[in-house]
């Protein structure tokens, strides 16, 4: 529903389809109220490393990284593309659904101070529904699938043993839909695309999908939630986009 891309939509009509899908996620945001915290995982290896990074993706990137960039412990938050090549690694390739591709965050933390299990709890959590296939809401197809990017085979072993807790414990009324997909490179958005729920929080969708996660980061992980965002410097987004 990121009308304001399209240059065939006027901006009339693009506010009365915002207004539309305002409605229409009310039923979303009551669900979003009652969200509880999922138990930790079992499993989970907190590092010894100064740094390590993270690749998830749980529907529009705009509020996935928005909600990590105010997790304690988190140093870095990018905006991107993972699951195809570099050559169509742009928005208006990636919004075909043809690429490979999901909007994804790139997340770099210290592990001595959260770990990649507690990264999965909030993206279980806060982020995104994981029982919804291919679609957000009103975002719909491949490049907004849930999925997990293990950069080792220790990320994936954690990963894979949440997942499986989550439904063994079933903690979600629907199954789990969460893909597992290693090997796969990660490419940042285009600049405009970064801290766009710091830049824009009044922009609707913003104010009607993702504050409400930040809220629930809030509420639900209070000494894990960091009021001032770490923010992505623009150097940081490929300059060819």
């Amino acid at each position: 529903m990121k009308c304001w891309r399209d240059p065939a939509i006027t901006a009339v009509a693009c506010a009365v389809l915002l207004g539309l899908a305002a409605i229409g996620l009310r039923s979303s945001l009551s669900v979003a109220a009652e969200t509880h915290a999922i138990p930790p995982p079992a499993l989970d290896e907190p590092g010894t490393a100064s740094t390590e990074v993270a690749v998830l993706a749980g529907g529009c990137f705009w509020g996935v990284q928005g909600v990590y960039q105010h997790v304690d412990g988190v140093l870095d938050a990018v905006s991107g593309y993972t699951g195809g090549t570099a050559a169509t690694a742009h928005y208006d390739q990636v919004s075909t659904g043809t690429t490979g591709h999901a909007e994804s965050v790139q997340i770099t933390f210290d592990p001595r101070r959260i770990s990649y299990g507690r990264l999965l709890q909030i993206f279980f959590s806060v982020v995104h529904d994981p029982t919804e296939l291919d679609h957000q809401g009103f975002d719909t197809g491949p490049q907004y699938r849930s999925a997990i990017f293990p950069l080792s085979a220790e990320q994936g072993r954690i990963a894979r043993a949440y997942i499986a807790q989550l439904s063994h414990a079933h903690v979600f009324a629907a199954p789990i839909v969460t893909s597992i997909e290693p090997g796969r490179t990660f490419y940042p958005a285009e600049a405009y695309h970064q801290n766009f729920l710091v830049r824009y929080p009044t922009y609707p969708y913003i104010v009607y999908n993702d504050l409400p996660k930040i809220a629930q980061l809030k509420r639900l992980f209070p000494r894990l939630y960091d009021a001032r965002a770490v923010l992505v410097a623009v150097a940081q987004a490929d300059p060819s986009h």
